[in-house]
């Protein structure tokens, strides 16, 4: 089964085994990583699903829509590797991908 790696907003590393099929978001939520992680459930339009992306896995991100990139730019804690991990489909390619919460805005 792919492993994804999260660090929680604590700093905490979780190593999570994840069903290919999801997002990232699913699969960070579904694996408790808090109540307020994943909000609108994926449709872009809350942004609590940010993530930091580990710059190995940066040219296996699906290209980032204008309406995730407005999303980000209206978070404090944007940075180059930031994505809403609700536009990550996870798979066998990601296996491995290390993600870090953002804090919250």
């Amino acid at each position: 089964m792919p492993t994804l790696f999260v660090t929680s907003r604590d700093g905490d590393q979780v190593t999570v085994d994840a069903a290919a099929g999801l997002s990232v978001m699913e699969i960070v939520r579904d694996a408790g990583f808090g109540e307020s992680f994943g909000m609108c459930g994926g449709v872009r339009s809350c942004a609590t699903c940010h993530v930091y992306v580990d710059s190995i896995f940066a040219d296996r991100m699906p290209t980032m829509s204008d309406d995730e990139n407005d999303l980000l730019d209206s978070s404090d804690y944007r940075r180059p590797n930031s994505r809403l991990s609700c536009q990550i489909p996870f798979g066998q390619a990601l296996d491995g991908l290390v993600v870090e919460i953002a804090p919250g805005d």
